[in-house]
């Protein structure tokens, strides 16, 4: 007669249990971590009709968490390592998430003489996806670093805020002076929008919210262009953007935001007075 298999018992049945459902994970991470490059083969088509891309590291580094605590707020930071090179600058970042229902989560321009070197936002991540960043420079070459993140329902995560508490003090503004030294000025603006995606539901009555989200943040320093941001649906409720600049610290600081709805907000800053938020 055929003896009974017999399994581990104890430490040793635990650990291979372990084992088992480690290589699990990894073999499902893998498979959506190769979605994630098939989806991204289309994107680079569509957004950047097949143009070569480099590698970006020694230009770029960007963080994200791998793990998002919460999907609907996701830490993102781009370091920029290189500033100008042969007379060659940064001119736009894009921020792409492979997986979202709308990838292009923003589009960052830098004026010519702000000297950015750190850019940091919050994104709505929908699914595991790579989080990537592309590079055009002046000279119009492009490069690219990644990070893969896993979330999911990021985009279809119910706002924190109760809705008519979130519209009425929509666009209002907020400035964190946060440091200024000879490393850099270094700001944080928060803007207060419910940025609803299209994609959440109204748990009174059932329907999905409208999209309704901002859409364009223009900075400007002492009357001329700093930052300039096109953003969409991946961008988090209540946008946050904090940057570094390392060119001269500005004695005014002006903001300019639109939304999708037509809404126009503004505000400016007086920068000679005490760091502090403002």
């Amino acid at each position: 007669m055929l003896e009974k298999a017999r399994l581990p018992k104890g430490r040793g049945a635990f650990r291979i249990l372990s084992t088992l459902f480690a290589a699990g994970l990894l073999l499902a991470t893998g498979a959506q971590a190769d979605q994630s490059e098939k989806s991204w083969t289309d994107l680079h088509k569509s957004y950047f009709e097949g143009r070569a891309i480099q590698d970006g590291s020694e230009l770029l580094r960007l963080d994200a968490p791998y793990r998002a605590d919460d999907p609907a707020l996701v830490p993102v930071s781009v370091d920029i390592l290189r500033l100008r090179e042969n007379g060659n600058r940064i001119r736009t970042l894009t921020l792409i998430v492979d997986e979202n229902p709308a990838p292009i989560a923003a589009t960052f321009t830098l004026a010519q003489d702000a000297e950015i070197s750190t850019l940091e936002t919050r994104l709505r991540v929908n699914a595991y996806s790579f989080v990537r960043v592309i590079a055009e420079m002046a000279d119009g070459s492009l490069h690219m670093v990644k990070r893969y993140v896993k979330a999911t329902g990021g985009c279809a995560a119910p706002a924190s805020r109760n809705p008519e508490d979130a519209l009425a003090s929509m666009g209002q503004m907020r400035l964190r002076q946060i440091q200024s030294t000879e490393k850099g000025n270094i700001f944080q603006l928060l803007i207060r929008h419910p940025n609803y995606s299209g994609l959440q539901m109204d748990q009174l009555t059932g329907l999905y919210r409208p999209a309704h989200f901002v859409n364009t943040i223009r900075i400007g320093a002492d009357g001329k262009p700093l930052i300039s941001v096109d953003g969409a649906i991946s961008l988090s409720e209540n946008p946050s953007l904090r940057f570094t600049s390392l060119a001269a610290k500005p004695n005014a600081l002006a903001v300019h935001v639109e939304d999708t709805e037509g809404n126009v907000f503004e505000k400016s800053w007086d920068l000679t007075k005490k760091p502090g938020d403002s």
